[in-house]
């Protein structure tokens, strides 16, 4: 079934946004530091306005739009992807510096008309 999206050339999923994904799991101590240091914070970053963040516990079945996802073993990993493909990784979290210099790197990858969204 075509969906009005379809012919208008609108995403019809989330996966065909940009969206940062971190892979995590439970009694990860540096998955807790980074929902401690980073967490409240990034929703109200623009790297947020650009990628919003989604959180996949490792050991759970992936959803439908990321069946393609390799989840690794290390966590916290996160990936950036856009339109369903994996744009940049970074695994691991160590500071605050580490995460925000990584990420604007992997942003620096999107297209141009995907880090301009707000």
């Amino acid at each position: 079934m075509l969906t009005l999206s379809t012919f208008i050339g609108l995403p019809t999923s989330q996966s065909e946004a940009a969206e940062l994904i971190m892979l995590e799991q439970q009694y990860c101590a540096w998955c807790e530091r980074w929902k401690k240091e980073i967490g409240p914070i990034y929703p109200k970053t623009a790297e947020s306005k650009i990628a919003p963040l989604r959180m996949i516990d490792i050991h759970e079945p992936l959803p439908n739009d990321l069946k393609e996802l390799s989840k690794g073993r290390f966590t916290p990993t996160f990936v950036l992807m856009h339109e369903g493909k994996e744009i940049g990784r970074m695994r691991g979290y160590t500071s605050e510096d580490f995460f925000w210099g990584l990420l604007g790197e992997m942003l620096k990858k999107l297209p141009t008309e995907a880090r301009t969204q707000s």
